[in-house]
């Protein structure tokens, strides 16, 4: 009888870790779309009590100590703003992300790479405007060679993507979870059915 309490009291604690809190900036924008900015709930809790965020929704879970019951953020907006970077990182992630993670090439999803429009053995660089992302079969099919000479073309041309335009595009890929009090934070701003 023992054990099967001690084991419903560690199930019960490790389900507690499912309760990630989304982070609003002072503007009640994310701070980032993807990945999408949450905090485990104990950070939540800890920047609630050192007064650093605003609670704005809970889950209806709570957390105890012995002097103390409170419920578990789900939402937090901090109180003071963080300016967004204007400039967006040139890295792997960012660069699928830029292509919608889909190759540039024939369009598939899965395996990608990225490849040089470019080759690098003919002067091509390593940049926004010379990278795009590929999958393994387009890439070897194009290999060291032109677009033309491999008788392939671009979906879009390759360009360095602004950061506002990173944000959008990350909104498009919504995370594993999401729980009901997010949405209005997430999508204020998209068309409402009828």
């Amino acid at each position: 009888m023992q054990a099967e309490f001690r084991t419903s009291f560690v199930r019960e604690q490790t389900s507690l870790r499912q309760h990630p809190a989304l982070v609003l900036n002072a503007d009640y924008r994310p701070l980032s779309y993807y990945p999408l900015s949450v905090w485990p709930w104990q950070e939540a809790v800890k920047a609630a009590f050192l007064d650093r965020v605003d609670i704005v929704a809970e889950y209806d879970d709570v957390v105890r100590s012995p002097s103390i019951e409170i419920r578990i953020p789900s939402v937090v907006v901090l109180k003071d703003y963080v300016k967004p970077q204007k400039r967006v990182a040139f890295t792997r992630f960012n660069l699928f992300l830029r292509d919608e993670f889909r190759c540039q090439y024939c369009g598939s999803k899965g395996d990608l790479t990225f490849d040089h429009v470019v080759p690098r053995s003919r002067g091509g660089v390593t940049s926004w405007e010379n990278v795009v992302a590929a999958c393994s079969p387009c890439n070897l099919k194009k290999g060291s060679r032109s677009l033309r000479r491999a008788g392939m073309a671009l979906r879009k041309p390759p360009r360095q993507p602004g950061a506002e335009e990173m944000r959008n595009m990350g909104r498009k890929f919504p995370p594993n979870h999401l729980h009901e009090t997010w949405i209005d934070f997430l999508y204020w701003d998209a068309e409402l059915e009828a």
